[in-house]
C-alpha cells in the first residue's frame, strides 16, 4: 500500500510512468476546462473543486487509470463517446496508453461544472457568475 500523498504532485510522483504521464495529461486538460478550478485531495485522490463544490478526480489502480467526473448521470449522458471504457457510476476506467481523448475530458469537465451551476453552493462560498453568452 502507497503512502497518502499530500499533494497532487506527490500523489503522481509514485507512480510508474505510463500512469504518472497518462495522469499528467488529465490534470492539463481538467485545468483547461476549469481555470478557476483548485486542485485539491479527495478520499486520497487527485481532484479538483470549483466555488466549495467537488468536480472531478482521477487516479491510478494496479492496473488502470480512472477519470472521476463524480457524477453518474454525466457518465449515463456520455455513454456513446465512452463506449470504448469501462464505466460504472461516476468512473471511467482505462488503460494509461489508451486514455480519454483531451477533447472527451473538456466536455466531460465542462458537464460536471454545468451540474454544479444548478445546485446551490457551498455555505459560505460565493457562487460563480456565468457571462452572458459564456457557455459552463
Amino acid at each position: 500500500m502507497r503512502p497518502a500523498a499530500n499533494s497532487i504532485d506527490e500523489y503522481l510522483e509514485a507512480l510508474n510512468d505510463d500512469q504518472r504521464l497518462a495522469l499528467e495529461r488529465l490534470r492539463k486538460a481538467i485545468r483547461a476546462a476549469a481555470p478557476r478550478a483548485e486542485e485539491c485531495l479527495s478520499y486520497g485522490l487527485p481532484a479538483f473543486r470549483l466555488d466549495g463544490k467537488a468536480l472531478v478526480a482521477f487516479g491510478a489502480a494496479a492496473k488502470h487509470c480512472a477519470f472521476y467526473p463524480m457524477s453518474a448521470a454525466t457518465v449515463a449522458d456520455h455513454a456513446n463517446e465512452l463506449a470504448g471504457f469501462d464505466t460504472s457510476k461516476g468512473t471511467i476506467r482505462f488503460q494509461p496508453g489508451k486514455p480519454p481523448t483531451v477533447a472527451l475530458i473538456r466536455r466531460l469537465v465542462r458537464a460536471r461544472i454545468a451540474e454544479n451551476l444548478e445546485r446551490p453552493a457551498a455555505p459560505g462560498v460565493e457562487p460563480a457568475r456565468r457571462q452572458p453568452g459564456a457557455s459552463p
